[in-house]
Parts: C-alpha cells; structure tokens; sequence
C-alpha cells in the first residue's frame, strides 16, 4: 500500500510538473530580454598555429541571467551583438535565423565563428533560467561519457613518438594522433620525400600501438592528390582510426573523385561552418567522420543538426579542438547525439586550465569527458581574469528590413 501511495504521488508530481512547465516557461520567456552583451580577449593566446580567434562574450539580461560562449573576432562580434540588444534569449533559433539571414549577403565562416559563441551563450542563459544542464535541454544524455583522443601527448616523458603513442593509450586516451613528416616552415616540402617518409613514421605507429584504431593520422592538407591517394593506399593494409584532410578543403567535391581511390576512414571538416559546408560529404558517403565543430558551425543547434546528419548516414563525428568552453559545450552536444561513434579531440593529451573559468568546468578523467551536471554549460568565468574589449548596450537598426512570412519566420531579404 505504502509503495502504491509513493508512485501515484511521484506521477502526480511529475504530471503537475508537467502541466505546469509550459506556463513557466512562457513567463520566463516573455520576461527576459537581452540588455548587454560584452566581448573579451583570452590573456596570453595569441593564435599560434591558427588564424582562429578565441575570444569570450558575456551576453547579460534583465534578469541578471549572465550566459558565456567563446570564439569571434571583434568586428563580427560587435555586428552581431548589436542585432540581439531587446531580444527574448530563449528564442534560440530565431535569433540565430535573424542574425544567420539578417543581412543581403550568407555570413561567412568568420561570421559564423561569432555567431557560434553568441549562440553558446544563449544556450548557457536558458539553462540556468531553467535550473537544468544544456544537455537536458538538447534531449538528455545518450551516452555516459565522450571518448576522447589526444593530438600529441605532453605528459609521457618518452623520448620517441612510438612510446608516447603507447603512454596515450595507457592514461585511457581512445586514439592518438599523429601528423606527417615534414611541413615545419623552415624548410621546402618535398612532396614525394615526406610521403615516403609519412607512410614509414605511420606503420611504426600502427605496429607499436597494435593497430585497432588506437592511432589516426592528420595529413594536415599539405598533400597533393598523388600523394595523399599514396599515403591513403598504403595505410589501407594498416588500422589507422581515420585520416583527416588528406587533401585541401576549398573544394569538397574533390572527394567524389578521391572516395574511390581509397578505403581508409576520411575525417573531414575542421575548417568548415554550417550544415551547408559539408552536407553533401555526408549525404554522398563520401567521408566517414565529420570534423565540424564549435563555435565554427555556428552554434549548438546547428551542430545537433549536423549530428542528424551524420546519424541518417552513418557517420561518426570527432569535432576539431578550438577552445576550452568550446570543449565543455561540444561534451553537451555529443553526450546528447545518437551518432554511434564520436570522440572530442584533447590537444596535447591534457584539459586546458584557463585562470579565467572554474578548474573543473569539464569533468574529465581517464582519457574521457563526462557530462557536466550544472546548470547551463556548467562553466564559471571571472571577467576579472581576462582583457575587457568592448560592451554592446543599444541595437542598430540598419537601413534594410528583415521580411518575414505571415507566420512570424525570418526569410532572406
């Protein structure tokens, strides 16, 4: 009797939950409105090895609901940022759709980088306003953790590459990757010479990990297509987990062509944005993995599209490292996907800790993220710790208007 009391008082409760969630949420929705939005420079990054800016926004509202994302130059930032200024937070998609088709002209993957770390933030206010990590508002979780692989591996003290691919694999690390011989700068790339060479530095690899996908290997785009169809041949009798950019990326239907010259597994998509960039790869079958990630996609939402993608057809995603609130968001997005194989790259083989956000704002242990069980993205940032840059308080109006269909969707002007 007392156990048939306690669940039909768990499902009344859960039921009034129920009913009642809707009317809460519209209250929340229609109060909360977008006041500030403030925009930060990462002390001490200054773009080594990628033209990629790793900037901070804070996006404040009246509410005093602060939501944080990462990523976008300052000029892109700032166009953006003065488009949202009024705007109701939770409508997530309808802002991205207003600042995506807001101006004449498709943004580019620089835009789109800016509008990824605004969209992050969004998603970090409506999950604090909600109590409830971003995860949960993306479905729930669909795994316990996210594997993970390490580009390099600074914590082994080995001296050859061969054992610190092993010292990877023994912390828990799914993969370890390595790139090609050559292509340092300072000297000219012999294409044939380093293809050669890459081929050699690749079976050592292969043979000292055991194969089974425990490596991959990133040719980086230096190669030309007779060469990278070489190293992709070859590598074909080994077990490599995927080769990414064998070659350049400014023209995805390459592929059509390089698909058939190769079986090994294609990792494509670093240097890409929006579900456009690489829709047709995955709809073709023309790659294994997606590389896409945030900010660059665009945001959240449009990397969860992606990953519907890649579900319809089978394919994996293993997201390119941009950043670390970047890292703790794409541990939401994967640990709410379906794509039977993902991994979440960790450069270096160890976790980011910026002075300027919480030590544990990803929750990762053994080679593996787990799912951050805070509200929002579950990710603390003390302002005070990084370089102010500027502070948006007023929407422009710019001189085009935006049209919409009867039904209140945004359309191309």
């Amino acid at each position: 009797m007392q156990r048939r009391r306690f669940l039909e008082s768990a499902f009344l409760g859960s039921a009034a939950m129920i009913i009642g969630f809707p009317n809460l949420y519209a209250q929340a929705a229609s109060n909360i409105k977008i006041t500030k939005i403030r925009y930060y420079a990462a002390p001490g990054y200054n773009k080594p090895l990628f033209n990629q800016a790793r900037g901070i926004v804070e996006i404040e509202t009246n509410t005093g609901i602060i939501g944080i994302g990462e990523g976008g130059s300052k000029d892109m930032i700032e166009q953006c940022a003065q488009m949202m200024i009024g705007e109701d937070p939770f409508r997530i998609e309808h802002i991205w759709q207003y600042l995506y088709r807001g101006m004449f002209y498709p943004p580019g993957r620089e835009k789109l980088h800016a509008l990824g770390a605004l969209e992050m933030a969004l998603w970090d206010i409506k999950g604090k306003a909600l109590n409830v990590p971003v995860y949960e508002l993306l479905g729930g979780s669909t795994r316990e953790f996210v594997e993970c692989y390490a580009t390099g591996f600074r914590p082994s003290k080995a001296k050859t590459e061969e054992e610190r691919a092993t010292d990877c694999l023994k912390a828990g690390f799914r993969s370890y990757r390595i790139g090609p011989t050559g292509g340092n700068g300072d000297q000219p790339f012999d294409f044939f010479e380093n293809a050669d060479k890459t081929i050699a530095f690749s079976k050592r690899i292969d043979q000292a990990v055991g194969g089974k996908g425990n490596w991959a290997i990133d040719l980086h785009t230096r190669f030309d297509t007779p060469e990278a169809v070489k190293i992709c041949s070859a590598l074909e009798e080994l077990s490599p987990y995927f080769v990414e950019d064998a070659i350049r990326s400014e023209n995805p239907g390459v592929y059509k062509t390089f698909r058939q010259a190769t079986k090994v597994p294609l990792a494509v998509g670093e240097q890409f944005g929006d579900r456009w960039d690489i829709n047709e790869l995955i709809e073709q079958h023309l790659i294994d993995y997606s590389r896409v990630t945030l900010p660059n996609s665009g945001g959240i939402v449009e990397l969860k599209k992606i990953a519907a993608l890649c579900e319809t057809h089978y394919i994996g995603m293993l997201p390119h490292f941009t950043g670390p609130l970047s890292t703790a968001a794409l541990v939401h997005v994967l640990g709410s996907s379906s794509p039977s194989r993902v991994m979440i790259e960790i450069a270096g083989g160890e976790v980011e800790k910026p002075a300027y956000f919480n030590d544990d704002y990803v929750k990762f242990s053994n080679g593996k993220l787990y799912l951050n069980p805070e509200p929002g993205l579950g990710v603390k940032f003390d302002p005070k710790k990084a370089n102010f840059i500027m502070e948006i308080t007023e929407k422009t109006k710019f001189p085009h208007p935006v049209l919409k269909s009867p039904d209140g969707a945004i359309h191309n002007w």
